[in-house]
């Protein structure tokens, strides 16, 4: 008999029910365990979509609600995947240890975010040279390690008795891949890379929930992709991950629907001009809004999330500081969504296979803004203005250190990489947004004609800030 006393249902409007671990036997841990931890629970106050929320009115969805599903995700990419990656792979640990390192792996794979998410990373971790995946590889090891360690089981199995599961194993799969596969020093085993490839690649179980997900809730698509034919047709070979050549249009379709909530949500113009505002106060408030490296002050950093951080900001015009009071206003015109900076005009420019940009005038928004000025008028080029270059990249990454994922079977029965001939061939291999943002509307056509100068005219009408 199902062992129900002992197990938890979460009622997910994507997923339907995700059932986890709860109770058991004495000095166990279980999955809800780290669910109902603080380190987890302060997720529930960190937006998955960043500054999105702001421009979507629904998509109030929380980073928690994204990684209990992709800890659902991670549970369905082993049921299919794991006789593979042991014909691959003989020495892979049971199938149960696999499961339940996925399974944690997709839970506390963004631990280590901060206020707005990936926003954070550049504009404050980045100064000590953290990112996101480093703090959370440090909370993994050294704050959840041995609780961790005493999770015996998942929904559908029980490690075997000499079987204990190992943090620096999860710190390894969440972590992008950066020069060789080691822990510890130590080479990485083949099915430990094989795994990471599930986190790194470009169909994730991380992906793979927030493209459902981020649609969902934004009201972009009901169901924006089919994860059930993508898993289906998804294996692994001996070259790594691979993906059956019948699966190839869920995958094509898969990778158009990130493509255009990019377009559509992380890149709209007005989400853009408040990451530029946010920016500018993150740039000007970096010394009250956290005292330093979160990595020295991980028991401040776990209290440390949006609503901590716009309470205390929503608190600062009354501050006896005058800087911080100063400040203070500038925040309260952005909690109000008065913004600076309205777009004056865009273009796209798409980029094939073997298209550089690197040297080129798309490099830098610096760059690209000096080049702007040039192209304006003499008596406007002083004008206040903010470039915002944004770029997605539809890329198979079938090099360097994340290899191991985007392989293709064919019809003839070969494996071999999934190079963009395969894949994107109605896809633009990558696409730069180019923004024009200023103050007012009164000198748009004059940029617009600046921009054309620079990058051609835009093949439809722009459209007004929102």
């Amino acid at each position: 008999m199902r062992d129900y006393q002992n197990e938890g249902l979460i009622h997910d409007p994507l997923h339907g029910y995700i059932s986890f671990t709860s109770g058991g036997i004495e000095g166990e841990a279980t999955e809800r365990d780290l669910i109902d931890h603080p380190w987890l629970q302060r997720l529930r106050q960190i937006h998955q979509l960043q500054t999105a929320w702001w421009v979507f009115p629904a998509a109030e969805h929380t980073r928690f609600q994204h990684v209990v599903g992709v800890m659902h995700i991670a549970s369905r990419a082993v049921a299919v995947l794991y006789d593979s990656l042991r014909e691959a792979c003989p020495d892979v640990p049971s199938l149960a240890y696999v499961e339940s390192l996925m399974r944690l792996s997709g839970l506390l794979h963004d631990v280590g975010h901060g206020p707005f998410g990936h926003f954070f990373d550049d504009r404050f971790l980045a100064r000590f040279g953290k990112t996101h995946e480093t703090i959370g590889s440090r909370i993994i090891c050294e704050q959840l390690g041995d609780l961790i360690g005493r999770v015996r089981r998942n929904p559908r199995g029980r490690l075997a008795d000499d079987e204990r599961l190992d943090p620096a194993q999860i710190a390894f799969l969440i972590t992008r891949p950066k020069g060789a596969p080691t822990i510890d020093g130590a080479e990485a085993p083949r099915w430990l890379r094989f795994l990471r490839s599930l986190f790194c690649g470009v169909y994730t179980v991380d992906n793979m929930d927030f493209v459902l997900r981020d649609a969902y809730m934004s009201g972009y698509a009901a169901r924006a992709f089919d994860l059930d034919r993508l898993l289906h047709y998804s294996f692994f070979s001996e070259a790594g991950l691979t993906i059956h050549n019948r699966g190839v249009p869920a995958l094509v379709r898969f990778v158009a629907a990130r493509a255009e909530l990019f377009r559509s949500i992380y890149f709209h113009r007005t989400v853009r001009a408040i990451d530029l505002t946010l920016a500018d106060l993150f740039s000007d408030s970096g010394e009250f809004i956290f005292p330093g490296d979160p990595t020295t002050r991980l028991d401040e950093y776990r209290r440390f999330t949006e609503w901590s951080l716009l309470i205390d900001v929503a608190r600062w015009p009354e501050s006896d500081d005058p800087r911080r009071r100063e400040l203070g206003q500038r925040w309260h015109e952005l909690l109000n969504r008065r913004l600076r900076w309205r777009m004056a005009c865009e273009r796209t420019v798409f980029f094939d296979p073997g298209t550089g940009e690197q040297g080129s005038i798309f490099s830098r928004a610096e760059f690209f803004e000096r080049a702007l000025r040039d192209a304006l008028p003499t008596e406007l080029r002083d004008l206040p203005l903010r470039v915002d270059l944004a770029r997605h990249v539809n890329r198979p990454g079938t090099k360097g250190p994340a290899a191991g994922q985007n392989h293709l079977y064919d019809t003839s029965g070969k494996v071999r990489p999934l190079t963009d001939s395969e894949l994107f061939r109605q896809i633009p291999f990558s696409y730069r947004i180019c923004r024009v943002y200023s103050e007012s509307h009164e000198h748009d056509a004059t940029l617009a004609a600046a921009l054309d100068s620079l990058v051609g005219p835009a093949a439809t009408d722009d459209v007004t800030n929102m």
